[in-house]
């Protein structure tokens, strides 16, 4: 799991320090996630709460490790817990 989070986390620091707007309305910030396929309405709402100081938890493993993550989530007061399946790399 370390290994794919790797670019994500790269992007999302890199954003931080920069905080760069590019095409499409998203930050930098928001350009990596949208690049792993989460859903540009879903990247837009997630900047809008990293800006007003909230967290954003991206978690990245098999069907299991997924489930088990989002079910320690749920028993949480998170405000929120969304599921963004993995999109097949195009051939």
């Amino acid at each position: 799991m370390t290994r794919c989070a790797f670019p994500l986390v790269t992007g999302i620091v890199s954003a931080v320090e920069s905080a760069v707007v590019v095409v499409g309305g998203m930050s930098a910030i928001g350009a990596p996630l949208y690049s792993i396929g989460i859903p540009k309405d879903s990247v837009l709402r997630y900047e809008k709460a990293l800006k007003a100081d909230k967290y954003l938890l991206v978690v990245n493993g098999t069907s299991d490790e997924a489930a088990r993550a989002r079910d320690i989530l749920r028993s949480t007061r998170a405000a929120s817990v969304d599921e963004h399946p993995s999109q097949p790399a195009a051939a």
